[in-house]
């Protein structure tokens, strides 16, 4: 799926000249490369779809507990390194996982 605002041909200008040869660095030890992305799980029960002939409730704690990661993959070597927690994926997360990373601040 494509989203609706991408330009194929700044992705492919970006990819080329940005992308490829920072993506050869890595291949020759020069740099890292780590795609790096957050998710945030919320532990409480989400009833998707249940038929039934009488109303049924299901009890549930009140409340919004989350559990959140922050993940960086090696484009090269594929190692996944992560930093989780349950308040918020703010700048310390950042610089945990970056020292977590050997990438130098």
């Amino acid at each position: 799926m494509i989203p609706a605002k991408a330009d194929a041909e700044t992705q492919k200008v970006f990819l080329e000249e940005e992308m490829e040869p920072r993506l050869a660095e890595a291949k020759a030890g020069k740099r890292a490369v780590f795609f790096v992305d957050a998710a945030y799980f919320v532990l409480a029960q989400f009833l998707g779809f249940i038929w039934s002939v009488v109303r049924v409730f299901i009890k549930s704690p009140a409340g919004r507990q989350r559990f959140n990661v922050l993940g960086a993959l090696n484009a090269i070597t594929h190692e996944l390194i992560t930093v989780t927690n349950d308040t918020y994926i703010l700048n310390k997360a950042i610089v945990d996982i970056c020292k977590k990373t050997e990438f130098e601040l």
